[in-house]
C-alpha cells in the first residue's frame, strides 16, 4: 500500500486507520500481518529507496502479507511522527531504511515494546530494536579495480552523500581496488550532505569531470551522475540498484542491494514469533550484494572483475588487510593486520589516494 507521508499522518491523526488493530506476540495470520516501511527517498529514486521497496513487494509476495510504506520521510523530526503513526495503526515489524532514523527508531521502540523495529545500517539496537546491513564496500572495491584499468587519467571521480562511516568505508574500499592496478591512482571526492538530490548530484559530477576525472562513481541515488558521464561520453557506476537503463553505454557495473530474503525473513519471524533482535551483516557471499552485469569494458577486464567477485565472495581477498595509509601517508593498517568489523563500521579516515577534506 502506497501512502504518501503528508496523507498518511493526516489519516492517522484522524483516527481513519486506528481500526486496525496490531496482531502482536505469538503466531499471526498472514492475511492479517501488516510491515511498516519508511524510506529517505522516493521509490523512483531507482537506487536505494527504489531496492528497499522490491525487497518489500517480494516479502509480500512471498508470506501473502500486507505492508505500507512512506516515502521521501526527511532525517529529522518527521521521522519519529511517521514511524510512530505506523506503531499507532497495527504494524507489527517496522523498517526504518536509513541511517539518520536510527535514534528516532530507539525512541518509537521504547513506547512500543511488543512492535518489531529493524533499522537499516544503524549500530544501536534494543529488544525490540534489530539492526541490519549489506556489505556494499565489497563492491566498491571491484568497481575500483575496474576504474584502475579502465581510467586513462587515473583520477575517477566520486560523490559521496554524508560523511559516517558506511559510506567512507566505500570511498576507501574504491582507491585500495584502484591501487592495486595503478598504485598512483586518486579519488577526488566531494560530499553533497544529502542521500538524494539529482539536481546536486549533477552538479557535482560535472564539478569532478571539470576538475580531470574521467570516470564517476557514486553513493547517491539517483542516476544524474551516471547521466552527465555519459552526456561527456564517459563511463561510471550505478548505486544500488542496476542503473544501466538510464546510461546504456556508460555502465561499467553497480552494486545491487537484496533485501528480499532478509525481509522474508525477518517479517516471517515477526509472525511466528521466533524474531529476536540481532545485527545482520551480509555482502557477496549470501547474495544480499549482487553486482550488475559487467558491460562496457574490454573482455580481459571484465575478467578480471568477475575473479575478484569470486575471490571476496569465497574469502580468499580481504580488503581492508595491511599496509593501509591514510591521505596524510601514516600508517593506519599495518602490514599483515586486517581490520576487524568493529573497525570498518567506525571508520572515520580516508586512505591515501583519496582527494579533499571530510566534512567538519
Amino acid at each position: 500500500m502506497s501512502i504518501k507521508r503528508r496523507t498518511f499522518i493526516q489519516a492517522a491523526g484522524a483516527g481513519l486507520a486506528a481500526s486496525s488493530l496490531p496482531l502482536l506476540g505469538g503466531k499471526a495470520r498472514a492475511a492479517d500481518f501488516k510491515a511498516g516501511y519508511i524510506y529517505v527517498g522516493p521509490i523512483g529514486d531507482f537506487g536505494w529507496s527504489y531496492q528497499h521497496d522490491q525487497g518489500r513487494l517480494a516479502a509480500d509476495k512471498a508470506l501473502g502479507t500486507t505492508s505500507t510504506y512512506v516515502e521521501k520521510v526527511p532525517e529529522g523530526a518527521d521521522a519519529e511522527r511517521v514511524i510512530r503513526e505506523l506503531a499507532e495503526t497495527g504494524h507489527g515489524v517496522i523498517f526504518t531504511t536509513s541511517f539518520g532514523f536510527m535514534d528516532a527508531t530507539l525512541k518509537v521502540a521504547r513506547d512500543y515494546p511488543d512492535v518489531k523495529f529493524e533499522h537499516a545500517t544503524g549500530y544501536k539496537r534494543a529488544d525490540n530494536v534489530a539492526t541490519y546491513n549489506i556489505r556494499f564496500y565489497e563492491g566498491r572495491y571491484i568497481q575500483g579495480i575496474i576504474a584502475g584499468k579502465m581510467s586513462k587519467a587515473g583520477v575517477v571521480g566520486y560523490i559521496g552523500s554524508i560523511p559516517i562511516p558506511e559510506v567512507i568505508m566505500g570511498m576507501n574500499a574504491f582507491i585500495l581496488g584502484m591501487r592495486t592496478i595503478n598504485p598512483n591512482a586518486k579519488l577526488k571526492q566531494v560530499f553533497i550532505n544529502s542521500w538524494y538530490d539529482p539536481g546536486k548530484e549533477a552538479d557535482a559530477a560535472k564539478a569532478l569531470l571539470d576538475q580531470g576525472a574521467d570516470l564517476m562513481a557514486q553513493h547517491t541515488d539517483s542516476p544524474a551522475p551516471l547521466q552527465v558521464a555519459a552526456e561527456r561520453g564517459l563511463k561510471g557506476f550505478g548505486q544500488a540498484s542496476d542503473m544501466i537503463k538510464f546510461a546504456p553505454n556508460a555502465q561499467l557495473t553497480s552494486s545491487i542491494d537484496h533485501w528480499d530474503g532478509y525481509y522474508t525473513e525477518r517479517i516471517k519471524a515477526a509472525m511466528d514469533g521466533t524474531w529476536k533482535s540481532e545485527d545482520v551483516w551480509k555482502g557477496l557471499d549470501t547474495g544480499m550484494l549482487k553486482m550488475a552485469d559487467y558491460a562496457n569494458m574490454p573482455d580481459d577486464v571484465k575478467k578480471m572483475a568477475m575473479d575478484t567477485e569470486e575471490a571476496i565472495r569465497t574469502g580468499k581477498l580481504t580488503i581492508f588487510k595491511g599496509p593501509i595509509n591514510a591521505q596524510d601517508g601514516s600508517v593506519k593498517v599495518a602490514d599483515g593486520t586486517t581490520l576487524n568489523d568493529g573497525d570498518i563500521a567506525g571508520m572515520n579516515w580516508l586512505a591515501e589516494g583519496v582527494e579533499g577534506d571530510l566534512p567538519k
